[in-house]
Parts: structure tokens; sequence; C-alpha cells
């Protein structure tokens, strides 16, 4: 396959993870994928499996059971389960970029023995409550309160759009305390916590995104993470990998489409000849295969950048950047590649169309694309 497509110059560990990766994709995921997106079923099974394999612990030390990667082997793997089917590909981000992030970083021993361990085995899966119906991009608008009350915490508030929030174990849940923004973790099994119907969205219909009502919610003063009040400073140390992990997101959604816009093109033939002798397909497939590469690399630099130590401030306009950029690529080459097969493309028979569905969300998910733009700006006047 060309250097433009598949990543290149990996080390042995690289390729190592991208061959599992290839692999549980090939056989466990992309054969049903159509059918999950068909049926909005959120394949738990199939997540229990690559907890097994240690995808759920990728960004967790090796101490705590992880697998301790790196953030550009961690992209790596993304993209490849992505490829197959973005929406395990955004449950399996969203459990590593700020429940496992953050217990790394932030919680006691206790608390990482207790949940860090588990959820890097994959025994537990994390899903997190952050937006409200009132207050997306706004976290600063965040309704949702936690009381002290007699060595317990209690949650009470509506939050929106929680991936998985009917199928996970644990809910890493911000909610406004006295001195602020606070993160908590929430079994999902405590009386009061109540999962909506999922979503009928337009793409990443396997994800199940729910609004989750927390009613009164008792959990132990132990459960909450790190300092009170810190809550959104932790968020953004989260965000980081959670954007970089969107930008790898969108560049398997996007090399897919191209990899399917290819093998159509040599196919189908026109006027006595193939779709990819004409010139102008040339030049269409030459600019998604370009950008495919130019999003990758931009979201491996931000990657490296965070590998030697750069700090979550420093980072955010990088990681912002390089979601930008990868998401309006997704959805640039996979509105070419429904374009490249026609009628066919607009077709659920065919597989672009799942594509140019789930590439929307990329532009939505992890902050808007207008949202990337302001850290950008912001990142740009501050030098960060």
């Amino acid at each position: 396959m060309s250097i433009a497509i598949e990543p290149a110059g990996l080390s042995e560990t690289q390729r190592q993870v991208v061959e599992l990766a290839r692999e549980v994709a090939r056989t466990r995921i992309a054969p049903y994928a159509a059918e999950w997106d068909r049926t909005r079923q959120f394949p738990r099974d199939v997540v229990a499996e690559l907890g097994r394999l240690g995808f759920l612990g990728m960004c967790a030390p090796e101490v705590w059971d992880g697998m301790g990667l790196d953030t550009v082997t961690y992209l790596l793997a993304l993209e490849e389960l992505a490829a197959a089917d973005a929406a395990l590909a955004v449950a399996v981000g969203v459990h590593n970029a700020l429940p496992v992030v953050l217990l790394a970083r932030h919680g006691t021993a206790a608390q990482q023995a207790r949940w860090l361990r588990p959820l890097a085995r994959g025994e537990l899966l994390a899903a997190v409550a952050l937006a409200e119906p009132q207050a997306g991009s706004d976290l600063e608008g965040m309704r949702a309160r936690a009381v002290c009350r007699g060595g317990r915490w209690v949650l009470s508030g509506t939050k929106a759009w929680v991936a998985h929030g009917a199928a996970a174990d644990v809910l890493l849940v911000f909610a406004r305390t006295e001195r602020g923004i606070s993160a908590f973790i929430v079994p999902t099994a405590a009386p009061g916590y109540r999962p909506g119907a999922p979503a009928d969205t337009m793409g990443l219909r396997a994800l199940n995104l729910v609004a989750v009502e927390l009613a009164e919610v008792a959990v132990p003063a132990e459960q909450l993470i790190g300092e009170e009040g810190r809550g959104l400073e932790q968020a953004a140390e989260g965000f980081v990998v959670a954007r970089l992990g969107a930008a790898a997101q969108a560049v398997g959604i996007a090399r897919r489409a191209l990899e399917h816009a290819l093998g159509y093109c040599a196919e189908r033939r026109q006027f006595g000849r193939a779709l990819r002798d004409f010139e102008a397909v040339q030049f269409r497939l030459a600019e998604m295969a370009t950008r495919v590469a130019a999003a990758r690399a931009l979201a491996h630099q931000a990657a490296a950048r965070r590998d030697g130590g750069e700090a979550a401030g420093a980072m955010a306009a990088a990681a912002s950047m390089a979601k930008l950029f990868a998401s309006e690529t997704a959805m640039w080459v996979t509105t070419q590649a429904v374009q490249l097969f026609g009628g066919y493309g607009y077709m659920r028979d065919f597989p672009v169309e799942k594509l140019f569905r789930d590439a929307k969300a990329t532009e939505l998910y992890d902050g808007t694309s207008e949202i990337q733009r302001l850290v950008v700006a912001r990142g740009l006047y501050s030098g960060g």
C-alpha cells in the first residue's frame, strides 16, 4: 500500500501494535460494523475482547497493568480501529483519554488500585459525563452539583451526550462543588444513576449516546479525583489526549474512504475505461491521499511533542490544530469518496455512505471545529 495511505517509519513496537489492532479490526470489527450501525447495537462483547488484548489500557502505565504506550503509538492503534468502525474507536478513546489518563495522573494509590487497574485490564468500561444540555462547550455553565454530606458526595443533575453511558461500569462525572468544578468516579450501578434511551444519531450509531440523570447519586468521599475544584484543569489535560485521539479516528475514517475509492475506481468502468484512468479522477484521488497523509503527520507531530514532555497548557493549541485539520479532512475525503462512487455512494449497501456519516461526528465531539479554532487562535496570541 502506498506510503501516502499507510503510516510510515514505524518502530518494532509500533509495528506490533498496529498489526494487532489491524488483525482484531479485520476479524472482529469490520465484518459487523454495518450491522451495529443499522441496529444501533453497542458491541460490548467486542469491547471486552479489546480490553483483554490491552486496548482499554493503552494510556495506563505498565505498573497498573496497562500497555504504557506513548501517544504516537496510541494514535496508530486508534487509527486502525477507526478504519474498521469509528463508533467502537470512539468508545476506546473515551475510556482511555479521560478516565484512565486522569486516574493515572491524579488518582491516589488506593484509587489506582481500585479503579485504574481493572480499567486498564478491561475488566471495567468507563464513560465520561462532562457536557450538559445547556453547557456543551461552555463548561463554566455546568449545573450538575456535588454536595458533601456525612462523608459522601451526593451528585445531582443531568448530563448529555454520554458515549456508551448505558453500557459502562463506571462514569467519570464532572460536577460543581463549593470550590468549583470537580471530578468523581461514579459506578453506574449506584442508586439514582439513570441513563436514557440511545439517541438516534446520524453517524456513530453504535456508540449509544445517552443522556444521564444523576438523582441524588451518593459515592464515598474518596471517589473525588485529585483536589476539589480542579476538575476543569484535569479535563484540559484529558482534552489533549482526547483531541489527538479524535484526530487519529478521523484519519482512520478518511483513510478507509480513500481505500474504498481506490478500489472502486480501479474496478468501475465508464466509456470503456476504468475510472482511475481519467485525469480528473486521478487528481481527486491524489488530493485525498495528500490530505490523509498530512492529517496523520500533524497529529503525530503533536503527539510526539506530548511524549517529549510538553505541558497540557502548551499542548492545547497543537492538539486542537490536529483535531481540526483531521476532522475536516475526514469530512472532505468522505465527501469525495461518495462523489466518486456516484449513485452507489449514496446507498447504504456501499461502505462510503457510513464513513461519510461517521466523519461528520468528528467535527463535533471533543469540541466543535469552531471551538478548536478558538483554542488555536488563543495559542497564537499567548505563544502557547
